[in-house]
């Protein structure tokens, strides 16, 4: 049986009756906001339909419908990684920051609990296991997410859809000064903070009507509550906006549809709120938060001798595919800290990596390391100002490219370990401890081990190779310098793989594989070289798809990238392997 909603003045002051203890027409108008003559018109309304007495007391109607209105449930979005959070979310999930000593999931949790909500959902999925001791502690369900890193919280929220009905939404990462959750809850409604802002289009009238704006619009809080009415017709939007792939929306895209919002507004002052998205953001509400405490900070603390308060704009660099890295200033000048990614203490050495930048930390076209650590991979590192990565599609910039790693080839550096490419392929493939997704990868395998002896014994040079020579390990400023950053593959090999590895990362064609080619050489290549460089690009292919295959067995996926290898490990294979038979024939 559908239950039957009030009107949203009589509901206000309803709501204020079974919330407040000491109660009259006066504290009604001024907790309802509606005129003291409304009130003593809807209070005398409310006693004719039998749901007050004449004192204001719950008649057993009123009972009723405060019993048939209370929210039943409650589904806590949790998988985030929350890529903002850099440097905190290198060790606890968001979700469990604690703010005054209290993780701030544990807080949501309780204050659901005070209004009698115990059907409690959290959609995990990023460091999962660190919320299981929820499960026993407060008797809470996980519903985990695989597909956190490459899917919104629009996936997160349709896992738990069919559970979604008189219950609310919420975000973990956010506080609440007092509690926003309820006993009684009749219509639908998201919660907007009276602060506007430019990342949202939504504006909420004196009505609590959502109307969509050009202009500034109510700060978005994430958490709403949801009747069975509208429940079902959000269900429904997550399901044709699943349906078509819409990956990467919010949630909240499900309840805007043509401009039109599906449930009304509510405002509460910016002030009773704060959410969690960055280590800033935590430091303003907390500033002695044992989360602000993390190996990184502290680091950067020691090495630039300064206090965290010190710490200012804090910004989340573009996830690569190895590490977690963001800049900050300090002291009005700007750094670089890197932290290790998923599975990197398997792939890279840091203790090697540590020589390399020994050998070359005096070269003009290297970062300006302040700190390394070669046990775990830290590292500080000035922020070059002004600098842009290479474009591998402007050959201006490859010829700047090329004409540095010439130069750095030249200069002969060695160091006491060898990228072993061959040793690197089978163990990347180790790592992934399962069969290749590719269906024909032994054959392409045994391919790329023919062309093994082709290239060794055409190999002219061995010397320090930075073996992750790509564009975007190019900076050029605006002066035209150009340098050359992260070294953490580099070791002795053949300079010739460098120039493979710049090709086959930029995803060049034959042509322009030969055009890098002739830059570097200055259009004086042997066909011999030009081949055996062919050869390393195979080479390369397999060794970064079977490194890919395993940082996908973590959780990452990097898209096309990950099949582009695999096909210059095939189609170069069978190029070089072709030429080799013509010329031994």
């Amino acid at each position: 049986m559908k239950k039957k909603n009030m009107n949203r003045d009589k509901y206000k002051i309803l709501k204020v009756l079974i919330t407040e203890d000491v109660i009259d027409q006066r504290k009604i108008s001024q907790l309802t906001k509606l005129s003291l003559g409304k009130v003593n018109n809807l209070l005398k309304e409310l006693n004719k339909e039998k749901y007050i007495s004449s004192n204001y007391a719950l008649t057993s109607s009123g009972k009723e419908y405060v019993k048939s209105h209370h929210p039943q449930q409650a589904t806590i979005l949790a998988a985030g990684y929350g890529l903002r959070m850099v440097p905190i979310n290198t060790e606890e999930p968001k979700g469990l920051l604690e703010v005054h000593g209290e993780p701030l999931i544990e807080r949501i949790i309780k204050q659901l609990h005070e209004v009698g909500i115990t059907d409690i959902k959290i959609v995990v999925g990023f460091m999962k296991e660190h919320y299981e001791y929820l499960i026993d502690e407060y008797d809470v369900d996980l519903i985990v997410n695989p597909y956190y890193v490459t899917r919104n919280n629009i996936y997160s929220l349709y896992l738990a859809k069919d559970r979604l009905a008189n219950g609310y939404i919420i975000p973990c990462d956010i506080w609440f000064k007092n509690n926003p959750f309820s006993t009684l809850e009749d219509p639908s409604w998201y919660l907007f903070s009276d602060r506007l802002t430019d990342h949202s289009h939504w504006q909420v009238s004196k009505n609590t009507k959502v109307k969509y704006t050009k202009e500034p619009g109510n700060r978005m809080i994430g958490i709403a509550y949801l009747n069975q009415e509208d429940a079902e017709v959000l269900t429904g939007h997550l399901d044709e906006m699943i349906k078509a792939k819409k990956y990467d929306s919010f949630w909240e895209d499900a309840l805007a549809n043509k401009k039109q919002f599906l449930i009304s507004g509510r405002i509460i002052p910016n002030s009773e709120h704060a959410e969690i998205n960055s280590y800033e953001e935590l430091m303003e509400l907390d500033s002695h938060s044992d989360h602000l405490k993390t190996e990184a900070i502290q680091i950067i603390e020691d090495t630039l001798k300064v206090d965290k308060t010190k710490i200012h704009n804090i910004h989340t660099l573009k996830k690569g595919m190895t590490n977690r890295s963001f800049s900050f200033e300090c002291n009005n000048k700007r750094y670089i800290m890197r932290i290790p990614g998923e599975g990197t203490d398997k792939l890279i050495d840091r203790k090697e990596e540590y020589d390399v930048y020994q050998q070359i930390k005096d070269e003009p076209y290297t970062e300006n390391i302040l700190y390394l650590d070669p046990n775990n991979g830290y590292k500080l590192s000035e922020f070059l100002e002004n600098t842009r990565n290479s474009d591998a599609n402007d050959w201006n910039d490859v010829t700047k490219c090329m004409e540095l790693l010439r130069r750095f080839h030249q200069e002969n550096y060695q160091v006491n370990h060898k990228f072993n490419i061959w040793k690197q392929i089978d163990f990347y493939e180790s790592l992934r401890d399962a069969p290749s997704a590719y269906k024909d990868f032994m054959i392409i395998k045994e391919n790329v081990e023919k062309l093994k002896p082709f290239i060794q014994d055409n190999i002219k040079q061995w010397s320090l190779c930075h073996i992750d020579a790509n564009a975007d390990n190019f900076l050029i400023d605006k002066k035209g310098k150009i340098y050359l950053i992260d070294w953490e593959y580099a070791g002795m090999q053949d300079p010739d793989l460098d120039i493979a590895m710049y090709a086959i990362y930029a995803g060049y064609n034959r042509e322009q594989f030969d055009r890098l080619i002739d830059i570097y050489y200055q259009n004086d290549c042997d066909e011999v070289t030009r081949y055996k460089i062919y050869a390393y690009a195979a080479v390369g292919g397999l060794l970064w798809s079977n490194w890919c295959e395993y940082k996908q067995s973590l959780g990452l996926d990097f898209g096309v990238y990950s099949i582009a290898q695999y096909r210059y490990a095939k189609e170069y294979s069978k190029l070089v392997l072709n030429y080799l038979e013509k010329k031994n024939a």
